[in-house]
């Protein structure tokens, strides 16, 4: 997993890639961008997605470290919030590409 201590400017770059290379990535993160905490359902109905796809998005932000999970003991209705390294990311991605 990245983190914010082993993270490069090259790191950087290529999880901004990573991230809009697939679209429900995207707007995973822009959704992010305007809620303190997100669960799967509630972005999938905010963004008209499938909760498969948003879930999807999740796990892997997730394993890139962007995202972690308050509630990991929950099989359902788990809530996410962006890590210091998701919070950078976010911010490039305002800055290149909105």
């Amino acid at each position: 997993m990245i983190t914010m201590d082993n993270i490069t400017e090259i790191s950087i770059d290529e999880l901004l890639k990573w991230v809009i290379s697939v679209d429900r990535r995207y707007v995973l993160m822009k959704n992010m961008k305007e809620h303190t905490v997100v669960k799967a359902s509630d972005v999938a109905h905010e963004t008209s997605r499938s909760t498969q796809n948003i879930s999807r998005a999740l796990k892997e932000l997730e394993e890139k470290g962007l995202i972690k999970c308050l509630t990991p003991e929950k099989t359902t209705w788990k809530k996410f919030i962006l890590t210091d390294l998701g919070k950078k990311i976010l911010k490039q991605l305002d800055e290149k590409y909105s």
